[in-house]
């Protein structure tokens, strides 16, 4: 059985990006899109990516920018993944020519779930908790019961997650993975070292407890 893969998003300081890889997260995200308290520069974004080591995959955000920008930032920057959180379509996101994932806007409750069938290029969907056309970040979370349980891609929970629910979204929603910014933080863009490992701590005991219901499960006790 797997574990709970972890991304941190909306890094804008690389303290913070080195805190999370040292507690063992898979990814960190850092975001372009201009609308977003988190935005980071250039600059920025390519001190997180000379400094993370190998085994932590950088994920490049980004809300409806143009296709100049992203594909500058793409080459410059050569972020692991893409991920669009606007209203890209599928063409949009595969034109780049690097892996992508794709935000599914959650606020919309049952409507949102059509979307889901639009982009079968993506690495996963990354499910969050804003309404069509809102920035992620927000801290807004949403039903999880309308997660599905059998997709033919990974599916990311994200909205609203921090240390005191991520555990509960974790047995609830079986996702694989789970995507924390403002639960994690001091303040927009600032994160928060004790935040950051009571999440990963959340995330490894509920892994642990479905870890130990499948053997149990496997052995017929």
């Amino acid at each position: 059985m797997s574990r709970t893969r972890i991304k941190f998003c909306g890094m804008t300081r690389l303290e913070d990006a080195l805190a999370a890889a040292e507690l063992g997260v898979d990814a960190i995200g850092v975001i372009f899109a201009a609308r977003s308290p988190r935005r980071v520069t250039l600059e920025q974004a390519l001190a997180i990516r000379e400094a993370l080591p190998v085994f932590v995959d950088l994920v490049a955000l980004f809300m409806d920018n143009s296709a100049a920008e992203v594909q500058e930032i793409s080459t410059q920057l050569a972020p692991d993944l893409l991920q669009f959180h606007g209203r890209e379509t599928e063409a949009f996101c595969q034109s780049f020519g690097r892996p992508w994932l794709k935000a599914i806007a959650m606020g919309e409750g049952a409507a949102a779930l059509p979307e889901m069938q639009c982009h079968p290029g993506a690495r996963a969907l990354l499910l969050d908790g804003h309404g069509l056309g809102q920035p992620g970040g927000s801290g807004k979370g949403f039903d999880w019961s309308l997660v599905p349980q059998t997709t033919f891609q990974p599916l990311i929970l994200a909205g609203g997650l921090h240390a005191g629910n991520v555990g509960l979204a974790v047995r609830q929603a079986r996702p694989w993975g789970v995507d924390a910014s403002s639960g994690i933080e001091s303040a927009p863009g600032i994160k928060d070292l004790h935040k950051m490992r009571a999440f990963v701590a959340a995330v490894a005991e509920a892994d642990h407890e479905a870890r130990q219901a499948w053997d149990q499960g496997l052995d017929g006790s």
